[in-house]
């Protein structure tokens, strides 16, 4: 009898808990957001790198139907959001905005209007430098916070910067900038005076990469015009015409290796992409461009364009101008972690950025070898000369003008 009592007792037991498993699964199943799934899938497929595109959308449930809310700058992705919810036959009501924000009206065009931004990963100084953008660079300006704006250079990344650092332009007159003749300055360091004269008053500082518009030339000095509307005078000796600059652009890796070792020495700082400081994706960065080519902007993107050269320490293969990638391999449990680049420059070395720009070698009875990067060594890419997503040629398709002086 007793050991009746005790299956029964058992029965009722698996019973109950088999309820209360059924009860959690059915809880389970109707606290489900399965508008929060296509979002993740929609975003896997058009922003998988936040640093690039902005898709910041969540679901919040109602009842039998959702409140889609955030913000996006990819019209198209939010199409497709939408579209597949329809498909599923999920209920929702879209209060997505889309930027540039609607009270930016017609001001949607920018230009950094000193000689080196710092662009933030939030709307505040205290936040991360994520990048810089140079005196001349054309921005996207989607919305505005107090005195920030979040912009999106010409190698997409996205980022904050304050007002200071900007001038926002309407459609017009982003049209006028674009149309109008340009400068570019080519010295790593130097200044633009108020006069025609080194002894007359310094209007800003300069560095290499600036892109001024040209409304003149006197006594040696080019005249030129500040976004800003500020005018100055730069001597000539230190910029060049920027069409033809362009024109002459034809770079193979000894230019890369001579406009690398002008930028010898320069300290390492996080975020830096300018003549004021680099990071190691900065200073690749800003090589290429002297040359007229816009790249990514970090290592981990880098690594992502032109074509694979060596993933076996076989340097034989490398050239002038190649980029080497160093980080943590790939494991059964890890993925991938590109952490730092540096350029190839021959005779077994690569100049990088790292506590300061200075060179390095691979072979292991230099007095330079790097023994710390060589352990950590990914592969090579090469970025000269080759096509792909990432990849600008300024003589191809340029930002500054509306002309392109060359047509493949």
């Amino acid at each position: 009898m007793t050991m009746i009592k005790s299956i029964n007792k058992i029965k009722l037991l698996t019973l109950f808990l088999l309820f209360i498993a059924v009860s959690c699964d059915q809880k389970e199943e109707k606290n489900e957001n399965k508008a929060e799934k296509t979002i993740a899938e929609v975003r896997k497929e058009f922003a998988p790198d936040k640093r690039v595109a902005l898709f910041d959308i969540q679901a919040e449930k109602m009842e039998d139907s959702y409140t889609l809310k955030g913000e996006s700058n990819l019209p198209e992705a939010v199409n497709n959001l939408k579209a597949k919810l329809e498909s599923e036959n999920v209920n929702f009501r879209d209060s997505i905005k889309i930027l540039p924000q609607e009270d930016m009206e017609n001001m949607k065009h920018g230009v950094i209007k000193i000689s080196v931004a710092n662009l933030r990963g939030e709307a505040a100084h205290s936040s991360e430098l994520v990048t810089q953008a140079t005196l001349g660079t054309p921005v996207k300006v989607y919305k505005k916070e107090d005195n920030w704006y979040l912009i999106q250079t010409p190698d997409d990344y996205l980022s904050w910067v304050d007002g200071g650092g900007v001038q926002v332009f309407s459609d017009e007159e982003f049209k006028d900038w674009k149309s109008s003749e340009k400068l570019i300055y080519l010295q790593p360091f130097g200044n633009s005076y108020a006069e025609a004269d080194e002894n007359s008053g310094v209007v800003s500082d300069l560095v290499a990469g600036a892109i001024l518009e040209l409304s003149g030339e006197e006594n040696g000095y080019f005249e030129v015009e500040y976004p800003d509307g500020r005018t100055a005078f730069i001597q000539q000796n230190e910029a060049k015409k920027y069409m033809e600059w362009l024109q002459e652009l034809d770079p193979e890796g000894d230019d890369l290796i001579a406009t690398s070792k002008k930028l010898m020495g320069l300290p390492y700082l996080w975020g830096g992409t300018s003549a004021k400081g680099v990071d190691c994706s900065g200073y690749t960065k800003t090589i290429f461009f002297l040359n007229g080519m816009v790249i990514p902007r970090d290592a981990s993107q880098q690594v992502h364009t032109g074509k694979l050269i060596d993933s076996t320490r076989n340097f034989e293969k490398l050239i002038p101008g190649d980029l080497l990638f160093f980080g943590r391999p790939a494991t059964d449990s890890t993925s991938e972690r590109v952490v730092h680049v540096g350029m190839w420059i021959g005779n077994n070395e690569f100049i990088h950025s790292s506590g300061s720009v200075h060179v390095s070698s691979v072979a292991k009875e230099a007095p330079n070898y790097d023994d710390f990067n060589y352990d950590r060594y990914l592969r090579t890419k090469r970025l000269l000369d080759q096509e792909g997503e990432g990849l600008t040629y300024l003589n191809k398709k340029d930002i500054f003008t509306d002309s392109y002086s060359k047509e493949e």
